[in-house]
């Protein structure tokens, strides 16, 4: 069977209703939600399967709510028996990751990732941040322009670094708009995303300030296997090492790119599973490496179908 990594996506995945149908058909999901509910004190199922949207989109709700969905759809996946060579998960999803991994307990991060939800809400006043997703235009020219506009109106940055041509950058409102501007009249296209502040920026050193002070308290464990942090795009195992990459996670760039092409290329990887809500990795996927296989668990359906699929390259090898 040819090596498998576990993907995890991050904020921008939800929907109302996500996982309802996993949770119904088997008790290991079921198990998950009812642990996320009675580890943060209150019913998150409820607002992960009845909403309202516009409860589920804030921050301090989604983070948690992604991760529950994504860890129970990988609870039912346990029973098969699948051993994957690493892990990595996208900005939030890396804690889904890391409880795959054995690192972190479930009831720990989902904690966590609702404070630390919490904390980016906060870390800037309502308006004054901004992000923008970039297209066409290389890592190397949207990083010229950012470091120069930023000279002038203050910092923006490379939040995401995605796929060949898919960047976000993240910043002060009117260093974000400037950089817009200016990738423009460089023939990027560029679309401004609603967000509530301007994540993976400098700005958010005061959410990655308060972030470490909560990873101090719970326990993190070695990793079971190598997960790929966001940060450096390389393997992280020791408990020191993961609690560095998650506080310098928040405020630095996320290098998907370079974390899938690492797996690829140094870790061997050839089967991609996404799990959790969406497909937007499995895209990203296509757009890294078109020679890699990508699978997707995100309902009933998608599962058995991974599976199977799954099992066939078993029977084959």
């Amino acid at each position: 069977m040819s090596k498998l990594a576990f993907l995890f996506p991050g904020q921008g995945a939800q929907v109302v209703g996500m996982g309802k149908e996993m949770a119904e058909q088997y008790p290991e999901a079921a198990e998950v939600f009812k642990r996320a509910d009675e580890a943060l004190g209150f019913s998150l199922s409820e607002i992960i399967w009845n909403g309202p949207e516009e409860t589920l989109r804030l921050t301090y709700y989604t983070q948690p709510a992604i991760l529950t969905t994504s860890i129970a759809f990988l609870e039912v996946l346990k029973r098969e028996g699948f051993a994957p060579a690493a892990t990595a998960g996208h900005s939030l999803g890396e804690y889904s990751a890391l409880v795959a991994a054995g690192a972190i307990r479930f009831e720990d991060a989902v904690r966590v990732v609702h404070a630390r939800g919490k904390f980016m809400d906060e870390a800037v006043p309502a308006g004054l941040g901004a992000m923008s997703a970039v297209m066409g235009a290389d890592r190397e020219t949207i990083t010229a322009i950012c470091l120069e506009v930023s000279k002038s109106h203050g910092p923006v940055e490379l939040a995401n670094v995605n796929s060949p041509g898919q960047v976000v950058i993240s910043g002060k409102a009117e260093a974000v708009e400037e950089a817009g501007r200016v990738l423009k009249e460089n023939k990027g296209k560029v679309t401004p995303l609603v967000v509530s502040g301007p994540f993976h920026s400098s700005l958010m050193q005061p959410a990655a300030d308060r972030l470490a002070e909560v990873l101090e308290r719970i326990e993190i464990q070695d990793a079971s296997i190598p997960v790929v942090a966001n940060v450096t795009a390389r393997p992280v195992q020791t408990a020191t090492q993961i609690r560095e990459a998650l506080t310098r996670q928040v405020s630095s760039s996320v290098l998907w790119e370079d974390s899938v092409l690492t797996m690829r290329n140094d870790l061997g990887v050839e089967t991609f599973v996404e799990i959790g809500p969406g497909k937007v990795l499995t895209g990203l996927l296509k757009r890294i490496d078109k020679t890699a296989t990508g699978l997707l668990i995100n309902n009933p359906d998608t599962y058995v179908a991974t599976v199977t699929t799954l099992k066939g390259e078993t029977a084959t090898c």
